[in-house]
């Protein structure tokens, strides 16, 4: 018998499909960072630092361990979909994240050392909406379960 906070197997609850979509995206766009045409000024892509001359989609400064890093994170959110508490996790933790990397971006010079990824201005925006769209996906999408859980222990 399934209940509204066990979903039946096969099925995803609203916070799994977030996860994997998120995930998916991650993925999509690591992958693309290696792409030229999409990613202009591509002979300039170094593996890290500041000095990394790609852009992706012309916007977003990108480099090797740029895209390295998305690609893990959405490998990361795909394996993590794979659970409620997985998902939830991912959303919530790697919103923070992004959202500590906001932060970073913010205070780092962009032509210091400091700035290894490397990071620029419109990649510091992106990742507060991020941060800000993953943690409430992870908070609005569990709020019933973490009511219903509450409300089973009483």
């Amino acid at each position: 018998m399934t209940t509204a906070s066990t979903p039946r197997a096969g099925t995803r609850t609203n916070v799994q499909k977030a996860a994997l979509a998120v995930g998916a995206v991650f993925l999509l766009v690591g992958l693309l960072g290696f792409v030229p045409g999409i990613t202009s000024q591509y002979d300039q892509l170094s593996f890290a630092g500041h000095e990394s001359g790609a852009m992706l989609l012309g916007l977003f400064q990108i480099s090797v361990l740029h895209n390295i890093v998305h690609l893990l994170f959405g490998a990361a959110g795909i394996a993590m979909s794979r659970t409620i508490s997985g998902a939830r996790s991912y959303l919530l933790y790697g919103g923070i994240i992004y959202l500590v990397l906001w932060i970073y971006g913010l205070v780092i010079d962009q032509n210091s050392d400091g700035n290894f990824v490397p990071l620029n201005g419109a990649d510091n925006w992106l990742h507060f909406l991020l941060g800000v769209g993953m943690v409430a996906l992870a908070l609005l999408l569990t709020r019933n379960r973490d009511h219903n859980r509450k409300a089973a222990h009483a």
